[in-house]
C-alpha cells in the first residue's frame, strides 16, 4: 500500500474534517430546521400561556377531536378589507363597520409567506409550508428545499408528510374540498410530491421522468395519503381521464391523460374490491343524492377544470353545489368517525379572479367562503373542533383614496381625481396586471367583469409579498396563534392542538410514549411506479400557465439559503493554505478514520 509523507496526510486529514464539519452544520435536512423552529414557537406560547393561568403554571388544556382548516387563495389583508366593505353595502350600510365571520374570532397571527428561494411566494410553494410546516422552493409540491423544479430525481428523498398524513395516522377521517381542479398548486400539497406543480397529468410530466415520478392525479387515487381520503370534491376532470374521452359538461373537449387510463374509473373500482361504500358524482343533483350517514367515501368532479365563479354558477341541477355546500356535505361524512377528522376547505379561485384585475369576483369569492365559514360554525361543537382561516399568500390589491366619504361604493372612484393628471382612478388599485392603460381610462363597463386600474402593464398581477393574517377558535386556539409566525409554524400549531404527529403523546395516557419528531414526522417512501408510455410531449398547457406565472431565475435554478445550502470546499481550502506551512510540525494523526465519525445518517 503505498505512503504518503506525514505532512500530506495531515493536511488531509484536516480537510476532511473540515469538511464534515461543513457537512454537519449543514446537514441537518431542512424538514427538521422548521420542525424544530416550530416546536420552539409552540412550547414558548404555551409557556406564556401557562403563566398567565390561575395558578401561574398550568398549561392549557383542550384537545380538537376535529380540525376545519380554511384557506382563501390569494386573501390578503386588502381583499379582507374590501371584502368586508362589500358585504355590508350588499346590506345597504356604508360597510366600512362591518365584520366578516372569522373576524370574531379570539386567535388572530401574521404569517410570513416568503418561499426558500423566492421573496414573494407562490402558491404551491407556500401551501407545502401551510400544509406540511416546511418552507419549499418557487412551484414545487410537497418536498423540502432540497428539491429542485421539474427535477423528478430531487424530489424522490424530499417528500414531505402533511396534515393528512399526520390526521390519517391517529385514525381520523380527512377531507378536501375546492373550487379550483383537486390537483391544482394548494391542494395538491396535501398529498402529492412532484418536482413540478404543473404535473397534474402525465402529459404534463416529462416523458424521462414519467417512469420515476407519478403525476399527481395518480398520487392522489393511488398513493398514501391520498388513496385515503374520506371525500374530494372539485373541479380537474380532465387530468383524471384520457384523451379520447370527451367531457360530459363540455364534449368539445377531451381528457388529458396519454396512458389511456380512467382514473375515476379505477378508483370506483378498487373501494368495491375494498367493500368500500364509494360514491363518485359530477353536477349538484348527484350530489344532494347522496346520504352521508351511508357513504364511506365521495369523489366530486364537477367541472373539466376550475369550477366556475360563484357568481358565474349554475346553481340548477345539472349545475354545481356551493362551496358552502361542498364543505357541510364533506363535514358530515367526515363526523361519522368517532376518531374525529381533519377537513381542508379552499376557496381557489379569489387568486385567479385577482390575476385579471377582476375585484369583483375576487370579492365575491372571499364572501363564498365566509358563506362556507359561517356554515361549519352552526354545524360544529367549538368547544371540540379546531377552525383556522387564513391564505396561502396574498395579491397586489390596494385600496386608496384622499378623504374619500363613509360609503362610497367599493368598485367605483375615488371622490377626488389625481392632482398630477387630473384624471379619475378606482378606488381598488392593482399595482401590476391588466388593468394598466395609458392614458388612464377607467370608463370601463361596471358589473362583474369589469377590471380595475393596474399601475404597471403585466398579462397577469403578480402575487403579493406581504404577511398574510391568521384566524383561529376552537381548543388551545388562543394560546397557539398569536404574533407573527412564518407560515410553516401553522400545522404544527395545529398538530398540537388535535394530538397528532409527535404531539400525539400530549393526548396519550402514557406520557413516556413520546416519538421523535424527525422520525414520526419524515415522509415514508412511495414505490416507483411501472413503466409510463414515452410517446408524448409535454402539454402545452405547461407552457401557457408558465407564460401566466413565470417562475424567478432562482426558482429554474434556486440556489438554496442559508437553512439548507449544499457544503462548500472554499473553507477547507482555505484552512490548507494556511496550515500548510506548518505541516511537518503537526502531531500525528493518522488514527484518525478518513470519514466523518459524527455525521448524520437519516
Amino acid at each position: 500500500m503505498r505512503r504518503y509523507p506525514l505532512h500530506i496526510n495531515v493536511a488531509l486529514t484536516i480537510v476532511l474534517l473540515a469538511i464534515c464539519a461543513t457537512v454537519v452544520r449543514a446537514g441537518k435536512r431542512e424538514r427538521e430546521v422548521w420542525y424544530e423552529a416550530a416546536t420552539r414557537a409552540i412550547e414558548t406560547r404555551i409557556r406564556e400561556a401557562a403563566s398567565s393561568s390561575v395558578s401561574g403554571t398550568t398549561p392549557p388544556a383542550g384537545v380538537a377531536r376535529g380540525v376545519v382548516l380554511f384557506v382563501g387563495d390569494g386573501m390578503g389583508m386588502s381583499t379582507l378589507t374590501a371584502a368586508r366593505i362589500l358585504a355590508g353595502q350588499r346590506h345597504g350600510n356604508p360597510g366600512e363597520e362591518t365584520q366578516l365571520a372569522w373576524e370574531s374570532f379570539p386567535a388572530v397571527a401574521l404569517a410570513r409567506t416568503y418561499n426558500m428561494d423566492a421573496q414573494v411566494g407562490e402558491s404551491s410553494a407556500c401551501a407545502t409550508a401551510l400544509l406540511c410546516g416546511v418552507k419549499a422552493n418557487y412551484e414545487t409540491v410537497g418536498l423540502d428545499s432540497s428539491a429542485r423544479f421539474e427535477d423528478c430525481y430531487s424530489s424522490l428523498e424530499a417528500r414531505v408528510p402533511s396534515l393528512i398524513n399526520w390526521a390519517q395516522d391517529q385514525g381520523k377521517s380527512t377531507g378536501l374540498v375546492t373550487t379550483t381542479r383537486v390537483t391544482h398548486a394548494t391542494p395538491a400539497a396535501l398529498y402529492a410530491h412532484a418536482a413540478s406543480r404543473y404535473w397534474e397529468d402525465d402529459g404534463k410530466v416529462p416523458p424521462a421522468a414519467r417512469t420515476s415520478c407519478k403525476d399527481i392525479a395518480r398520487q392522489l387515487l393511488e398513493d398514501e395519503p391520498g388513496c385515503n381520503i374520506t371525500v374530494i370534491l372539485g373541479g380537474g376532470r380532465r387530468h383524471f381521464v384520457p384523451k379520447v374521452t370527451l367531457d360530459p359538461e363540455e364534449p368539445d373537449k377531451e381528457g388529458r391523460r396519454l396512458d389511456g387510463r380512467n382514473l375515476i374509473e379505477e378508483w370506483s373500482r378498487n373501494n368495491r374490491k375494498r367493500n368500500i361504500v364509494a360514491k363518485y358524482v359530477a353536477n349538484k343533483e348527484q350530489f344532494e343524492k347522496v346520504d352521508t350517514r351511508r357513504v364511506s367515501r365521495l369523489l366530486g368532479l364537477f367541472a373539466y377544470s376550475h369550477m366556475d365563479f360563484d357568481v358565474d354558477r349554475n346553481t340548477n341541477d345539472t349545475g354545481d353545489p356551493s362551496l358552502a355546500e361542498m364543505a357541510i356535505k364533506a363535514l358530515r361524512i367526515l363526523a361519522n368517525n368517532p376518531e374525529g377528522y381533519f377537513l381542508f376547505v379552499e376557496g381557489g379561485r379569489i387568486d385567479h379572479a385577482h390575476h385579471y384585475n377582476n375585484a369583483y369576483r375576487a370579492l365575491d369569492e372571499t364572501l363564498a367562503l365566509e358563506e362556507a365559514v359561517e356554515a361549519v360554525m352552526k354545524e360544529v361543537d367549538l368547544t371540540e373542533t379546531l377552525l383556522v382561516v387564513t391564505a396561502d399568500h396574498s395579491h397586489v390589491l390596494t385600496l386608496g383614496g384622499l378623504a374619500t366619504h363613509r360609503g362610497n361604493p367599493i368598485f367605483g372612484s375615488d371622490s377626488k381625481v389625481s392632482d398630477v393628471d387630473g384624471q379619475p382612478y378606482t378606488t381598488l388599485l392593482y399595482s401590476n396586471g391588466p388593468g394598466y392603460t395609458h392614458p388612464r381610462n377607467i370608463l370601463r363597463e361596471a358589473g362583474k367583469d369589469s377590471i380595475q386600474t393596474a399601475g404597471v402593464p403585466r398579462a397577469w398581477a403578480t402575487h403579493g409579498g406581504e404577511d398574510v393574517p391568521v384566524f383561529a377558535v376552537g381548543p388551545l386556539a388562543s394560546a397557539l396563534f398569536s404574533g407573527s409566525v412564518d407560515q410553516s409554524y401553522i400545522p404544527h400549531a395545529i398538530a398540537y392542538a388535535a394530538c397528532l404527529a409527535h404531539h400525539a403523546s400530549r393526548c396519550s395516557r402514557d406520557p413516556t410514549n413520546n416519538a421523535n419528531a424527525s422520525d414520526t414526522m419524515n415522509a415514508a417512501p412511495i414505490s416507483c411506479p411501472s413503466a409510463e408510455p414515452n410517446s408524448a410531449a409535454i402539454s402545452s398547457d405547461v407552457m401557457n400557465d408558465r407564460m401566466r406565472n413565470p417562475p424567478t431565475k432562482s426558482a429554474a435554478g434556486p440556489s438554496r439559503s442559508s437553512l439548507g445550502s449544499s457544503p462548500t470546499l472554499l473553507l477547507p481550502l482555505l484552512l490548507l493554505l494556511l496550515l500548510s506551512p506548518l505541516m511537518p510540525l503537526m502531531p500525528v494523526v493518522l488514527l484518525i478514520p478518513l470519514r466523518c465519525p459524527f455525521e448524520r445518517t437519516s
